[in-house]
């Protein structure tokens, strides 16, 4: 895909971190533009809102449909901002298209599927439309099939193609509300430098605490830009309130983004550079789900009225694990110091 285009004509707009923002789902024409004014006032160049909503379950909010483009028009004309909204079907995409928005997406649902992207592709070709599209990583951790989904656009002639990186379900309870598996969105920029990655910390975390520390870490790792979901009310939204920021957060959190100057050197080093600073951010993660699992452990001990540390335990443990990693090629002494640090912090975490 050598010719894709910037995705958007200001220049500027590419030069920095690009922010896309606004609400879960456009639930009222209020309460779409106090938001939009909001965040125009941030620095925003970019709303997002919800029209059609894909939910899980049947009776959910799923969206005001065709009511909310001419919001999303008003918040275009009152704010200067480019407009954009999710669509997964040929009546959203003639629909989204009619109205005059600027930027459309295709969410985590619908990228998973070939035929909804194949409809949606032949949408956009029929209609000879020339607008960014952003492609989310499909639910499950397929490569292919998201590389697969936006084959299916690129071969439809649109040429400002994105994607978007909003994590992976997986099944249980975990520490984010979708797994990042950051190894899959930096294979997709490995194999297509030239299309942009942007980060979904709102819907990779599922919280709104979390956003933040998420959104500087996906920028310190070199994604070019974020969506983040915001609400001028967010206790009262309709759909994904837990993790949706109110405008002065996100304006707060923009002024703290610090876009980090890429590693020089060859092609072939920064790659392997790229694949270790994935491998750190899985190691975090376990290593952090793994003290929630020390912290249950603890709670339970003392309900039991047990003991905190258990010698003979920590004895098995550290023998199977120093074999293990021997013959994995680690040093004994090596894994030994590692596995010495995480108990002793896991006994942390019980007291």
């Amino acid at each position: 895909m050598t010719d894709i285009k910037p995705l958007f004509d200001d220049e500027s707009m590419m030069k920095e971190p690009i922010i896309i923002a606004g609400p879960c789902s456009a639930e009222s024409e209020t309460q779409v533009l106090d938001t939009a004014r909001q965040l125009a006032a941030a620095g925003v160049r970019i709303f997002r809102a919800g029209i059609w909503k894909p939910r899980t379950m049947p009776g959910c909010f799923e969206g005001v449909g065709l009511a909310g483009l001419p919001w999303l028009k008003k918040v275009k004309e009152e704010t200067g901002m480019l407009v954009g909204t999710e669509v997964a079907s040929k009546s959203h995409v003639i629909s989204a298209i009619a109205a005059g928005l600027d930027i459309i997406w295709i969410g985590a649902r619908t990228s998973a599927s070939p035929f909804a992207m194949q409809e949606i592709a032949d949408t956009l070709k029929e209609l000879n439309a020339d607008i960014p599209v952003l492609i989310k990583n499909p639910v499950n951790p397929d490569l292919d099939l998201w590389i697969g989904a936006v084959t299916r656009i690129y071969n439809a002639g649109i040429r400002r193609i994105g994607v978007i990186h909003r994590g992976f379900s997986t099944y249980g309870k975990h520490i984010y509300r979708n797994q990042p598996m950051w190894a899959l969105p930096f294979e997709f920029a490995r194999r297509h430098p030239e299309i942009p990655v942007i980060c979904d910390p709102s819907h990779i975390t599922g919280e709104h605490d979390m956003v933040a520390p998420l959104s500087r870490h996906a920028l310190d790792m070199g994604f070019d830009g974020l969506m983040i979901e915001s609400h001028v009310n967010p206790s009262c939204a309709l759909s994904d309130a837990k993790q949706q920021l109110l405008p002065s957060e996100l304006a707060e959190l923009m002024k703290e983004l610090t876009v980090r100057e890429k590693p020089t050197g060859t092609p072939e080093l920064d790659a392997l550079r790229t694949d270790i600073d994935h491998i750190d951010s899985e190691l975090l993660e376990l290593l952090a789900k793994r003290m929630e699992i020390s912290k249950k452990i603890g709670e339970y001990k003392k309900a039991h009225n047990m003991m905190v540390v258990q010698l003979g335990r920590h004895d098995s443990i550290m023998k199977d694990r120093t074999d293990t990693g021997e013959r994995l090629g680690l040093p004994k002494m090596f894994v030994g110091r590692i596995m010495s640090a995480i108990h002793e912090e896991s006994v942390k975490r019980q007291l």
